[in-house]
C-alpha cells in the first residue's frame, strides 16, 4: 500500500523526528512518501497515486488549523488515520468540548466563554482558570492564570482577548491531581499521572506554559497512575464515551483532574497528539502497556484501515 505522511511544512526539530520516526516504521510493511501541507498539497499526493495518508499536520496557525487535512482528503476521497472534521472542529475549540461533555453528562468544570465584544461578567466558581478558548500546548496559560476575584479575572480575560485575540475560556480550577488518558482504537492505555511535586518551591502545580516547555524534565510522569480499581474503570468508561460522542477517530488524549474527594473533572481533548518517541505522553502510555513504538503506530493505522472497510 501507498502511504502519504502528511506533515506540516516546517515541521521543526520535535515535528521533524516524529515524521521521521512514524516513516520508519511504515517502510518496514508500506511505500512511504513524506508529503508536506503545501499549496501545491493536493497535485503531490495525486501524482503520487496515494493509497492512505497518516495525517499528522496540524494546518498551521489559526483556529482550523486541525481540519485543513482532513478536509482536503475528505474531497479527494482519500483515507487517513485520525479524527476527521467535525471531531477537530470541536477538540479545537475547548468551549465546544465542553458543551459535548455538558450534553453527555461527562463531569467538567464549571465555566464560561467570554468574547471580545462582551462585558466580563462576574462567576461564582472561584478560583478559575483563564485561558484561550482554541490554544493549545498550554499557550496563554501562565502563573497568574489562575484567579481569585474579580479584578484578577478582567485582568486575565483582558490578556487573552488582547494578546490571542480569540475568547477567554474561563473554568472552575480543580485542586487536585492532574491525569491524561489515551485511546488508540477501542484501547484505553494506561493511565498517566503528570506530577508536579517536584516542581521547585513556588511554581505553579499546573501546566503553565512555562511548566509544560521548560520544566519537562523537573515534571514527573506515573503510568500506570496510583488510582482506585473503582475510579480507573470510571475514567476509562467515561473516556470511551467521550470519544465517541465528539466522533474521534483511531486514537486521541483526554487531559482530566481528580479533586480532593476523588471526583473526576474532564478538561479538555486533544484529537490530533504527538507521537514522538521517549517525550509525547501517549507514547508513554503505549510503553506502559507493553507497546513498542512501532506497535503503536501500526494500531492507529490498522484502526484507520478498518474504520474505512
Amino acid at each position: 500500500m501507498k502511504i502519504a505522511v502528511v506533515h506540516d511544512e516546517k515541521p521543526g526539530e520535535v515535528g521533524m523526528k516524529m515524521l521521521k520516526s512514524i516513516a520508519g516504521v511504515l517502510e518496514k510493511h508500506h511505500e512511504v512518501f513524506s508529503v508536506p501541507l503545501t499549496p501545491n498539497f493536493v497535485e503531490k499526493i495525486e501524482s503520487a497515486g496515494i493509497d492512505f495518508a497518516f495525517n499528522i499536520a496540524t494546518g498551521g496557525e489559526g483556529h482550523r488549523r486541525q481540519f485543513y487535512v482532513p478536509a482536503i482528503l475528505d474531497f479527494w476521497n482519500i483515507p487517513y488515520t485520525g479524527s476527521g472534521v467535525s471531531a477537530n472542529c470541536l477538540c479545537i475549540d475547548k468551549s465546544l468540548t465542553k458543551v459535548v461533555m455538558t450534553d453527555s453528562g461527562i463531569p467538567t468544570p464549571k465555566y464560561v466563554c467570554l468574547k471580545q465584544s462582551h462585558p466580563v461578567e462576574e462567576i461564582d466558581f472561584y478560583p478559575a482558570i483563564v485561558k484561550p478558548s482554541c490554544g493549545g500546548s498550554a499557550v496563554g496559560i501562565w502563573a497568574d492564570s489562575v484567579v481569585s476575584d474579580r479584578i484578577e479575572l478582567e485582568r486575565a480575560v483582558k490578556r487573552i482577548h488582547r494578546e490571542y485575540g480569540e475568547p477567554a475560556l474561563v473554568e472552575e480550577f480543580i485542586d487536585g491531581r492532574e491525569f491524561s488518558i489515551g485511546i488508540v482504537g477501542r484501547t484505553v492505555l494506561p493511565i498517566l499521572e503528570i506530577d508536579f511535586s517536584f516542581l521547585p518551591a513556588g511554581m505553579e502545580r499546573f501546566y503553565s506554559y512555562r511548566v509544560k516547555q521548560y520544566l519537562g524534565e523537573k515534571t514527573g510522569y506515573i503510568c500506570p497512575a496510583d488510582i482506585p480499581e473503582d475510579l480507573k474503570t470510571k475514567i476509562e468508561s467515561l473516556s470511551l464515551e467521550l470519544f465517541d460522542r465528539l466522533d474521534l477517530g483511531d486514537y486521541a488524549r483526554i487531559d482530566l483532574r481528580i479533586d480532593g474527594q476523588g471526583e473526576p473533572y474532564f478538561l479538555e481533548v486533544n484529537s490530533l497528539p504527538l507521537l514522538v518517541p521517549d517525550y509525547s505522553d501517549i507514547v508513554k502510555m503505549a510503553v506502559a502497556a507493553g507497546w513498542e513504538y512501532d506497535d503503536l503506530i501500526l494500531a492507529i493505522l490498522d484502526s484507520a484501515i478498518e474504520r474505512r472497510r
